[in-house]
């Protein structure tokens, strides 16, 4: 049973709509994954804004985490190129 509920944000979902099925399948199981591990191996905090990231290949997925309402929220996705830019 997941610990952590994951909430996509509206800009999350339109970017995950452009991506391509194919890249679009692990990036979707590593966001199955944080409702089970919010800190998975790999994750990083992020410098600047606040918020942590992981990586799927050349992708990234921004987001919160919210301990006490066992709450993650994806804020943004995308291609490590264009992600950060944001």
């Amino acid at each position: 049973m997941p610990s952590y509920i994951v909430y996509l944000s509206k800009k999350a979902q339109k970017q995950l709509d452009k991506i391509s099925d194919n890249i679009a399948a692990p990036i979707l199981d590593a966001i199955g994954d944080l409702e089970y591990n919010p800190r998975p191996a790999g994750f990083k905090k992020l410098k600047g804004i606040e918020g942590f990231r992981i990586r799927v290949g050349d992708y990234r997925i921004i987001y919160n985490i919210f301990d006490k309402q066992l709450v993650v929220d994806i804020i943004t996705l995308g291609h490590r190129k264009e992600v950060y830019d944001k």
